[in-house]
């Protein structure tokens, strides 16, 4: 059933229906994910004699255990602020004009947050990358990640001035340049710490001005610039280039360059069909590094096996599909562009981390949306497929608009 292109269904009770549009289902695939990464990240934090460290529970204590772990707080603090941006009208962020426009300022903040990580002393290093800045004093220990700030509001930015310059986007210098340089600086200050997502925010950014009107040969100038900073980038920091032979042949050197590759690949194939089980996973303990960021996949697939990865993936691709089709009905150009940013980001992200577990892709530094640990990044990632709900409740509005209108047209 379709009423304006929107697919619902409606279960009627006394005098009000309930309605099941495409945002609840959305929602409800982003809550699974969340469960889901509750469950995981603990799991893989158990370490070897039960204890308990890198912030989380582990399974060690049972029930109560998880349920007190920091991960559902901020499980709970996303799905919060997922239900809190599916309320909010997206297209009022299009009719701020000019330096008035708080996306404005929230730009800036977000590149100048990202910068003050490169300056010794004020960011959290992990693994020798400073990408996070701590929240209030540091014995709390509470920190966030800038760049995942910068990836989302990149996202709107760009959406915001394809639609703006709409008539003006195939002109190189009116329409592609000014956010091409917006986009150039977002990189140079990410891509320091973090080559893999200064990357993704580039790919998303490049698709979604394309999809705003911007020329394929205009933007083909600018891909010797990305290619001469991408090995700028990696020529910056050598174990880049370690990663990158890693991935040639890892067996080259198993214990150093090699080892991560050569484990993720491990953990994989134990899982076989069914997995060994829950919490019952060996690589965890020690052998796995990242097994709760980054390889949270590997220990997916070697606990729960092609069964648990599936289900996994198969929410990914709930995601996609209802969101492409909110996508597809919503009326405005910003709002459509926003949600395409969103779900293009969401779906490569997780693409990529899957390919680096699976070793298809050299080894990044990159999480699988909702599912990796991190604060961050779930509340982050929640809020923008919040704002793709909230499309979808706009969509639902208008039809509902157009629906009583023809209702009261005289036969």
């Amino acid at each position: 059933m379709t009423r304006g292109d929107i697919w619902f269904v409606s279960v009627h009770t006394a005098d009000n229906p309930l309605v099941i549009r495409s945002s609840h289902i959305l929602q409800l695939a982003v809550v699974a994910l969340l469960g889901l990464a509750v469950i995981m990240v603990n799991s893989a934090a158990v370490t070897v004699g039960g204890a308990q460290g890198r912030g989380d529970a582990g399974l060690v204590g049972g029930v109560a255990g998880v349920l007190t772990s920091r991960t559902v707080v901020y499980a709970v603090l996303a799905v919060g602020v997922m239900l809190l941006a599916s309320r909010i009208n997206v297209r009022e962020m299009f009719q701020a004009r000019g330096w008035t426009n708080p996306l404005a300022g929230i730009v800036i903040i977000a590149l100048v947050l990202a910068g003050l990580t490169l300056v010794p002393g004020m960011g959290r290093s992990v693994n020798g990358a400073s990408r996070w800045l701590y929240l209030g004093p540091r014995s709390l220990g509470l920190s966030f990640q800038p760049s995942e700030l910068v990836k989302w509001v990149m996202i709107i930015a760009i959406a915001w001035w394809c639609a703006r310059r709409r008539g003006l986007m195939h002109r190189f210098r009116y329409g592609l340049f000014p956010p091409m340089i917006l986009l150039g600086i977002a990189c140079l200050i990410v891509v320091v710490e973090d080559l893999g997502t200064a990357a993704l925010i580039g790919l998303v950014a490049v698709c979604m001005l394309i999809a705003g009107g911007a020329r394929i040969k205009h933007l083909a100038w600018v891909v010797p610039i990305g290619l001469v900073g991408l090995v700028a980038a990696l020529l910056h920091s050598p174990y880049r280039i370690k990663r990158l032979t890693a991935f040639l042949d890892p067996w080259a050197d198993p214990a150093g360059s090699g080892y991560h590759p050569i484990q993720s690949m491990l953990a994989v194939s134990q899982g076989g069909l069914t997995g060994r089980g829950l919490g019952n996973g060996i690589q965890k303990f020690g052998y796995l590094p990242e097994d709760t960021t980054d390889f949270i996949f590997a220990v997916i697939c070697e606990e729960l096996g092609i069964a648990g990865a599936a289900v996994i993936v198969g929410l990914f691709l709930v995601i996609l599909w209802i969101g492409l089709g909110i996508v597809r009905d919503c009326k405005d150009t910003f709002g459509r562009l926003v949600g395409l940013g969103v779900l293009l980001t969401v779906g490569l992200q997780a693409a990529i981390n899957i390919a680096v577990v699976v070793a298809v892709v050299p080894t990044k530094g990159i999480a699988l949306p909702l599912v990796s640990s991190g604060g961050t990044g779930w509340i982050m990632t929640a809020f923008a497929l919040g704002l793709v709900a909230a499309l979808d409740n706009a969509n639902y509005l208008q039809a509902e608009e157009e629906f009583e209108g023809l209702m009261l047209e005289p036969a």
